[in-house]
């Protein structure tokens, strides 16, 4: 660090030398510079090319990790906000990486404090909300300056919207779009240090492409994960006000940014962004007591930001464009994105519910109202409701159907239950029945009404779609189930739809703002209507607000949803009867099948399990757990749709789960066309979830089937290669002998003959049409030399002759005459069972 300040100094002082040695002789001699801090200020342009930008890229090269922050850490504190601002984007983007994704900077989402300690707790350190990082953006805070951010890598909806003039909704944007100067590309938004460096923050989320090896990574354990949760904590508390930031100077703290001269030519932009200090300093001087009042405006970037960046990937205009099958998906999120949202969503519910029951009364909404506090009550409705349900309205109806929906699901289900992060929770009963939802929770209910129901339409339909016989698709319908079934929530949800049922005014379309001077002054407060105390209009308001005027509602509680309850309720049945056939099937074979089957002595038919499902990969306490999730989930569902036992039993009959007379399974639901079977929307649900099958056989030449796991693969092809010589070398004669109708014919038609076709199962007409013109003269086999289970028995036979001082060759000649009498055995039985068809 001493040799890198000494290389700083000496560029200094030599730039001095050329600055006062350049002055023209017209230059005032009272101009000329005496110090570097006078050089800077007369001459800027000479900073351009910063030398302390070179050396730290110089050092991101040639330096250790740690020794680089080390440098990073004294610059900070050493150098002055006019030079740092040079360095400023460098060091975000090789922090964060690149916005194309091609730099991926310290790597954050994969960074782990058991894998690699002294890089995460370094990092970790660096970035922290008190760290030296943050002591950086508030240096060149101070300074008011801008950084350009590219339009171009906002989210679709943003960017779009941009590109057409019309202004965004969120006041993130408000008074900071830079047109391009003649001949220049691209918009760009003009940042504070702050914005520009949570822009990056919350975007390489999403730019940066997941590494060859980061599907065995836990999100939860990497320093991004943990970042985003200090960032929430820092600034949305649940306890105390927001932390002034550390100052970087002896002076003080650093001011809160101010209002910047507006750069567009459109009279929108002309109107600065003021935070939600700013409406309440103009209606109450009292305010400014608070020193924490000042820096509102932070937790009002991180969360516009976190909300923009993470869940503004579609607008109401793009969802319902999506509803379309051949439409095509424009931005698809990950599981690790759908986690980090979540631990949003969970700290939104806490940062809300820290209001005092006295704030929380609509009596409470008065002057005297901190900032912070009346921010804890818009944060959620106002920033995310929208946004998130469009969000999870695309996940919803894009997913794929598979295990990895947990997340999803987990994430819908934390923003349904804002009282489980109450300060006020209150333990369960020592029956272990769930609480009872408390009557205060009606109003988010009601505001959030589609949250609950149309979203539990559109599980639904997954669900039907799924295999419920897998414990993992079990576990997720038992989850929802669960949540629903907690007592006075149905009956919340109810009366939400009937005060949106209500007759009611037309509540007009929302309209678009474009480039005029919008209709309110100052906070973003200011853009949303008053409190409106009538419900049944709160209600309708929620409801057209995120669906549009047209929007067709399908209530909850109504008779179509109740249909589809009652098909998962019928699903949900027959799964459990499947596991159980599945279990029991299990427990029949002995712990040594695997081994026998290897060897050969068992039945190596995959037909005989059920393909659908995960149990035989998790064994008999999985089918247990899948029994238990299927019987609570069915159970909760029956308490909150009110599903008698005798409609159950009903729809279970009427499904025909039961099995034939003989015990054998029934084969699924189908009807016999012109080619053969064809499976009707019943068979399809029972195939997909392993309720029924057919039973799959090899239909083609024995000799070209494929090679099994009990053979030894070169050795069969070894045998195909030489039996198919001797069948054309002797074709004639092999033909001729089986043509014989004596004793000899009879014997050679046993072994050179395959089984007759009439005995196996033909599941199709076609097939039976297309195998009929395939008879195959004799030939001889010697694929059944080849198994494990040949081999064996021959090294067994050999062994067992040795104890009894029987030769190789006599041994040989011994097996050789037993499979002659066993043939002629068998070659005698064969022409009597002729006999008897005939």
């Amino acid at each position: 660090m001493t040799t890198f300040r000494c290389r700083v100094a000496e560029w200094r002082s030599s730039s001095l030398r050329r600055v006062t040695s350049w002055v023209p002789q017209w230059f005032p001699k009272t101009a000329v510079v005496s110090g570097p801090q006078e050089a800077a200020m007369a001459f800027p342009h000479l900073q351009q090319p910063s030398f302390l930008l070179a050396s730290l890229k110089a050092d991101s090269i040639n330096k250790p990790f740690a020794q680089r922050c080390q440098d990073l850490v004294k610059v900070i504190e050493d150098f002055p906000a006019k030079e740092l601002h040079a360095i400023f984007p460098w060091l975000v983007e090789s922090i964060f990486g690149s916005l194309d994704g091609v730099l991926v900077g310290w790597n954050l989402r994969y960074l782990q404090g058991r894998m690699s300690p002294v890089e995460y707790s370094i990092a970790m350190e660096f970035l922290d909300p008190g760290g030296p990082m943050m002591k950086l953006v508030y240096k060149l805070q101070a300074e008011d300056y801008k950084f350009d951010f590219p339009v171009s890598y906002l989210p679709g909806p943003v960017k779009a919207s941009i590109q057409e003039r019309v202004l965004p909704d969120s006041p993130l944007y408000h008074n900071k779009v830079q047109f391009p100067p003649m001949g220049g590309l691209g918009l760009n938004l003009a940042l504070n240090p702050f914005e520009y460096y949570m822009f990056f923050f919350a975007l390489s989320l999403i730019t940066q492409k997941p590494l060859p090896g980061a599907l065995h990574i836990r999100t939860s354990d990497c320093a991004y994960f943990t970042l985003v949760d200090r960032y929430l904590s820092w600034f949305l508390p649940t306890e105390g006000s927001v932390l002034p930031p550390l100052s970087s100077s002896p002076g003080g703290p650093s001011p809160s940014p101010a209002p910047r001269t507006p750069a567009m030519p459109f009279a929108s932009y002309g109107l600065h962004h003021t935070s939600l200090l700013k409406r309440h300093i103009s209606h109450q001087t009292s305010v400014n007591a608070d020193p924490a009042s000042h820096e509102i405006w932070r937790s009002e970037t991180l969360l516009q930001v976190f909300v923009e960046m993470w869940l503004h990937h579609y607008s109401l205009e793009m969802y319902q464009k999506m509803q379309s099958p051949h439409a095509k998906e424009s931005f698809t999120p990950t599981e690790e994105h759908v986690l980090v949202v979540r631990l949003l969503l969970k700290h939104l519910h806490a940062f809300s519910n820290s209001l005092k029951p006295e704030q929380v009364s609509p009596s409470a909404h008065s002057h005297a109202t901190s900032p912070l506090e009346e921010f804890k009550r818009a944060a959620v409705p106002r920033f995310v409701q929208q946004k998130l349900y469009l969000f999870l309205q695309h996940c919803f109806g894009h997913w794929p159907l598979d295990a990895s929906f947990r997340a999803v699901l987990e994430m819908w289900l934390s923003y349904l239950q804002p009282w489980r992060y109450a300060p006020e929770k209150q333990a369960q009963t020592s029956d272990c029945q769930p609480r009872c939802v408390s009557e205060r929770w009606a109003p988010f209910v009601q505001e959030n009404l589609l949250m609950y129901t149309k979203l539990f339409v559109g599980f639904l339909s997954r669900a039907l779609r799924t295999d419920l016989v897998s414990p993992k698709n079990a576990l997720m319908v038992f989850r929802v189930a669960k949540v629903f079934a907690q007592p006075n929530l149905a009956e919340m949800i109810q009366k939400g739809e009937q005060l949106f049922l209500e007759p009611e005014l037309v509540i007009p379309h929302r309209q678009h703002r474009l480039f005029t001077a919008p209709p309110f002054t100052g906070s973003f407060l200011s853009s949303w209507p008053p409190a409106v105390t009538d419900t049944s209009f709160k209600v309708k308001s929620h409801v057209y607000s995120l669906e549009g005027q047209d929007c067709k509602y399908t209530p909850m509680f109504g008779p179509e949803v109740r249909t589809l309850v009652l098909r998962l309720a019928q699903l949900i049945t027959q799964a459990k009867q499947t596991a159980k056939s599945i279990s029991d099937q299990c427990g029949e074979s002995t712990p040594g099948r695997p081994f026998l089957s290897w060897l050969g002595f068992c039945s190596t038919d995959a037909n005989g399990c059920y393909p659908a499902n995960d149990l035989d990969e998790m064994g008999q306490d999985s089918v247990r757990k899948t029994d238990e999730y299927l019987e609570k989930a069915l159970e909760y569902l029956c308490q909150v749709f009110r599903l008698s036992e005798a409609q159950l039993a009903q729809l279970t009959l009427a499904l025909g789960t039961t099995r034939d007379e003989n015990g054998k399974k029934q084969l699924p639901d189908c009807i016999v066309g012109e080619d053969g079977l064809i499976l009707t929307p019943l068979g399809r649900y029972q195939i997909i979830n392993g309720l029924r099958r057919f039973d799959i056989e090899y239909q083609g030449d024995l000799e070209l089937q494929p090679i099994r796991s009990f053979e030894i693969a070169s050795l069969v092809r070894v045998l195909f290669q030489l039996s198919s010589a001797i069948n054309r070398r002797f074709a004639g004669r092999m033909a001729a002998l089986c043509s014989r109708a004596d004793f000899l014919g009879s014997f050679c038609r046993y072994h050179l003959m395959e089984p007759g076709l009439t005995g196996r199962h033909l599941l199709s007409p076609v097939a039976r049409g297309s195998t009929a013109s395939r008879a195959r003269g004799p030939r001889l086999s010697l694929r059944f030399l080849g198994s494990y289970r040949t081999l064996l028995s021959l090294l067994l036979a050999f062994f067992v002759a040795s104890l009894f001082c029987i030769g190789p060759l006599a041994c040989a000649l011994l097996l050789v005459l037993g499979y002659l009498l066993y043939a002629v055995a068998m070659t005698l039985l064969t022409e009597r069972s002729k006999l008897h068809q005939l």
